[in-house]
């Protein structure tokens, strides 16, 4: 009975050893076509980079002139802040601007012709009135020589047609004064005034400028923040914009692959509703792993670090993604 019992036992081992090897074989290749052959899934979502569009000058919204939803272009208009006070100061400054400048020119230029007539007229006339005290003095020295008029009488007319050349003398300088310009430093004076009054105008006119705003670039609208008629502060956000290339994909990825990672990887992008994998390129890996563990390092916490990795889709993917939007990301 013990040697039939021993016979079994010897056939059933012979049995496993020859047919044991056959089956693990089978069972590895079997595990490795289903690991081996497919590249590493991680999970992410996607994060939009908005961009809020505000004024820097505080007001009333008068016109909001885009809506929730809607594509636009670069330079379009998105807003007007009430600019009543804006445009005022602006035209003030626009006149004074003028006023200086007209001014300047004026001391550039000296008298105008009329006045410049006048000048002549006066010299006209002084130099008759001492042409004639010149004749006038001519006669009284005759008649002292004879003894017809005192010696007073005589010294009146020469007075008098010294008097006379003076007044002369002093009409012709401020005729030629009046042909020439204003002095240096006046002009120099009055070019500073042309300069600040063009400074203030510059000024008022970016103020005003500010009042409506336009889109820098093309995207779409996100949200609007304001209402019409409601009172804007100066820098709040009014209209908040997502450009197409501001979108970027946010994944983890264990920290033995994180350190094998390079910016500008190409990764495969697949999520709910895309259709085909979407092309993506690695753009920012980081320093720190996301959550820490402690201090000590053991080999079971190490397996659990992960690292926050961004990528930049394609332009042609980014249309088919959205902000928020789970994604599953492939390193192909």
């Amino acid at each position: 009975m013990r040697a039939r019992r021993r016979g079994r036992s010897a056939l059933r081992f012979d049995l496993m050893r020859h047919t044991a090897p056959g089956l693990f074989s089978i069972a590895a290749l079997a595990l490795g076509a289903c690991t081996s052959d497919q590249p590493a899934s991680y999970q992410g979502y996607v994060e939009g980079e908005y961009v809020h569009v505000a004024s820097a000058v505080g007001g009333r919204l008068d016109r909001l002139l885009v809506q929730r939803g809607q594509t636009i272009d670069a330079k379009a208009p998105l807003f007007m802040l009430e600019a009543d006070a804006e445009t005022a100061a602006k035209q003030q400054a626009d006149e004074q601007l003028k006023a200086a400048q007209a001014q300047l020119a004026d001391l550039k230029l000296g008298r105008r012709n009329p006045e410049l007539d006048v000048a002549r007229a006066q010299l006209a006339q002084a130099s008759a009135a001492e042409e004639q005290a010149a004749l006038q003095l001519k006669r009284d020295e005759a008649q002292f020589e004879i003894g017809g008029i005192a010696r007073a009488q005589l010294d009146d007319s020469r007075a008098n047609q010294a008097i006379k050349a003076a007044r002369v003398r002093e009409l012709s300088g401020q005729l030629q004064v009046s042909r020439l310009p204003a002095r240096d430093e006046q002009i120099r004076a009055q070019d500073a005034q042309v300069a600040a009054a063009r400074a203030a105008l510059t000024q008022s006119a970016w103020r005003l400028d500010q009042k409506r705003v336009a889109a820098s670039q093309s995207g779409l609208v996100v949200d609007t923040l304001y209402r019409e008629g409601e009172w804007v502060n100066a820098g709040s956000p009014v209209v908040r914009l997502l450009p197409p290339g501001q979108l970027k994909l946010r994944f983890f990825v264990p920290q033995a692959v994180a350190g094998a990672l390079k910016p500008g990887r190409n990764v495969l992008v697949q999520c709910d509703g895309c259709g085909a994998a979407l092309n993506a390129s690695v753009s920012y890996i980081a320093a720190e792993p996301e959550y820490t563990p402690p201090v000590i390092y053991s080999n079971e916490t190490r397996a659990k670090l992960v690292f926050m990795v961004e990528a930049r889709p394609a332009p042609e993917a980014a249309q088919r993604l959205r902000p928020g939007q789970p994604v599953s990301v492939k390193l192909p």
